[in-house]
């Protein structure tokens, strides 16, 4: 929740509360003596601010880049080593007057003119054509930097830089599997805990997601369905982010909740994904075989294990649903190639009640996100399995008809269990 949305409401609360007689007026004065002041803003003045100093570096860049060729070597490294100086030097400045927003922005200009500097070395001295090395050693200066001055922008800028790194070594050697970007992944998720920043928590969260596509992707996976590699990574993701916000500390709490966000929207997509590209509507492979490599497996076996471990330590029911969800969603995979003479219910069932589970987990631990990853995930699961290539429309007609008695019948039973309070 932002910051002054909560201060607003939390104002108008003890407002009403106060002249409904249900705090004294000390109480309530006592409340907000207690808080400690807003952070400060991005006012009108910084943002006018940030769009002019953007438009003077494009105009900059844009004259050098006329003269480009005309310009010595020497010359040209020195313009960008003094740009990387100077971006460096407002950033001090603007930090030491309390210029968050501004002192970042220059930390993040600054770690993009080094990535420029890395080209243009390698291009003039024609160095090793070898680009993934160049996005590794940009990343690394990058992280440096976020390291050094605590931008969220260098970290961003890093993990893109990473990003682009593993997937040209995926690309370039596919038979190997690329563990070097997950220690980088590990580093920045350490500042992230460290920072204790929702917004890096974020950037790390979204990075995951370029490893895992392009190692679901590659092509040695003879019949493996990358939907179904991409299920373990989301699993492990979803598992881990509840294990780590089951951790006693704040800094654990918030990074683990944005990582188990994203890890039940993959867990969504991965289910839409399963039915859609493993019953020919988009095919990436030549057979249905639920083969998969064994170190993908164990992550996904793992995210089932952690999940369960979180729910034992934070005695949510909501956790154990999701822990069914996500093995649920496992279940798939093995079933799909035992109905290859026909359709393929016993799958299509594992991943509605998959989406069910984490629709019910989101609403008991009351986690909107949840609840909106898994009304998704069955939007789009039912959407593939009436748009199906295989089979009959009638046989899925009837499944979905049948799908749909059986979750009624269980929302009556489950009305009656609760108590009036809980429903």
């Amino acid at each position: 929740m932002f910051e002054k949305t909560y201060r607003d409401r939390l104002q108008a609360d003890l407002a009403r509360w106060e002249a409904d007689g249900v705090i004294a007026p000390a109480a309530a004065a006592a409340i907000r003596q207690a808080l400690p002041p807003l952070p400060a803003g991005i006012n009108i003045a910084v943002v006018v601010g940030i769009v002019g100093g953007l438009l003077i570096a494009a105009a900059f860049l844009a004259f050098v880049a006329a003269h480009w060729t005309e310009i010595a070597r020497l010359l040209r490294f020195a313009i960008l080593l003094a740009g990387m100086v100077v971006t460096g030097a407002l950033g001090a400045w603007f930090a030491a007057r309390g210029r968050d927003v501004l002192a970042d922005l220059c930390a993040s200009v600054g770690a993009i003119i080094f990535g420029a500097g890395i080209a243009l070395v390698g291009q003039m001295y024609h160095l090793g054509e070898d680009f993934a090395g160049g996005m590794l050693l940009w990343s690394i200066g990058s992280l440096a930097a976020a390291m050094l001055t605590g931008s969220r922008g260098a970290l961003a800028v890093g993990l893109v830089a990473a990003s682009i790194w593993t997937c040209m070594r995926v690309y370039d050697a596919p038979d190997v599997l690329h563990l070097p970007y997950p220690a980088v992944w590990l580093i920045a998720a350490g500042l992230a805990f460290a920072w204790n920043s929702r917004a890096a928590a974020h950037l790390v969260a979204l990075a995951v997601l370029p490893w895992w596509i392009a190692t679901s992707l590659r092509f040695e996976l003879e019949g493996a369905q990358p939907s179904f590699v991409l299920a373990n990574g989301a699993a492990l993701l979803f598992g881990a982010g509840h294990a780590i916000a089951a951790m006693p500390s704040p800094r654990a709490r918030q990074l683990g909740s944005v990582l188990s966000i994203y890890g039940a929207f993959s867990l969504a997509a991965v289910a839409i994904l399963e039915v859609t590209t493993v019953d020919d509507i988009i095919r990436f492979r030549t057979r249905t075989a639920s083969a998969q490599p064994i170190w993908a497996i164990l992550c996904g076996a793992a995210g089932v294990i952690l999940a369960l471990v979180s729910a034992v330590f934070t005695k949510r029911a909501g956790e154990i649903l999701s822990a069914c969800a996500i093995g649920l969603a496992l279940l798939a995979a093995p079933l799909w190639p035992v109905s290859t003479a026909g359709e393929p219910w016993f799958a299509y069932a594992a991943l509605l009640c998959a989406m069910l589970c984490l629709v019910v987990s989101g609403v008991l631990d009351d986690v909107r996100p949840r609840i909106v990853a898994g009304w998704l995930g069955i939007a789009g699961v039912i959407a593939g399995i009436t748009w199906a290539v295989k089979g009959s429309l009638l046989g899925r007609s009837a499944f979905l008809a049948g799908a749909g008695l059986i979750a009624m019948v269980f929302a009556t039973a489950l009305n009656r269990m609760l108590p009036r309070a809980e429903r």
